[in-house]
C-alpha cells in the first residue's frame, strides 16, 4: 500500500506542477514559487502543510542535538506523511535524507527542477520535476522560465532547389552567385 500510495502521490504533484509558469525568475525565486506550488498541492488535497519541517536526520557533529529540516511537510489524515524536497542540483545529502524519511514510513518526494534530464533515484524516493529553460540577461544574471516553449520547424519556402547552386563557400571574394 505504502509504495501505491507513494507513486500517486508523486504522480498528483507532478500533475498539479504542469499548471506552475513564471518568467525569468533567479534559483532563490524558482525555488520559492516550487515550494508555495507544493504548498498549495498539499492544502488542495485538504491535508495540513508545514514549510521547513523538521526532518528525522540528525545534523553531523559538533551539532549532532540537532535535526535537519525539509523543505515541505505534510501530515495527512489516516496515511503516512509526506516529505518534500526543492533542489535544482542532485545534492547527495537530499537523497540521504529523503531515504531516511521513507525509513521512518514518509512518502518521500524529491522534486528536482531544471533543464534535465533528472535521474531517477532509486526507490523509495518518488520524483517529481519541472522542467524550466535558462537564460543569462544583459548583466550576466542567470534567469529561469516555465513551461518550457516548445519551438516549431522552420517554415520552408518550399522553392524547387534541385538546380540550384550554391557556389563555392571558400572562395577568396565570398560565395559566387547562385
Amino acid at each position: 500500500m505504502v509504495d501505491g500510495d507513494a507513486d500517486l502521490v508523486a504522480e498528483s504533484l507532478q500533475g498539479w506542477l504542469a499548471a506552475v509558469a513564471f518568467a525569468d525568475r533567479d534559483a532563490d525565486q524558482v525555488t520559492e514559487l516550487l515550494t508555495e506550488a507544493v504548498l498549495a498541492w498539499g492544502t488542495a488535497q485538504g491535508w495540513r502543510v508545514y514549510r521547513r519541517a523538521a526532518s528525522v536526520v540528525k545534523l553531523p557533529p559538533p551539532y549532532e542535538d540537532r535535526h535537519s529540516w525539509v523543505d515541505v511537510g505534510i501530515a495527512r489524515s489516516g496515511l503516512p506523511p509526506v516529505v518534500v524536497e526543492i533542489d535544482q542540483s542532485e545534492r547527495r545529502r537530499t537523497l540521504e535524507k529523503l531515504t531516511a524519511e521513507a525509513a521512518e514510513g514518509r512518502v518521500a518526494v524529491w522534486l528536482r527542477w531544471g533543464a534535465g534530464p533528472f535521474t531517477t533515484p532509486a526507490l523509495p524516493v518518488r520524483l517529481a520535476t519541472c522542467q524550466v529553460s535558462g537564460r543569462k540577461d544583459a548583466s550576466g544574471r542567470r534567469l529561469f522560465s516555465a513551461p518550457v516553449a516548445s519551438r516549431p520547424a522552420p517554415s520552408h519556402s518550399g522553392a524547387d532547389l534541385g538546380e540550384a547552386d550554391q557556389g563555392d563557400l571558400f572562395a577568396a571574394g565570398g560565395p559566387g552567385p547562385a
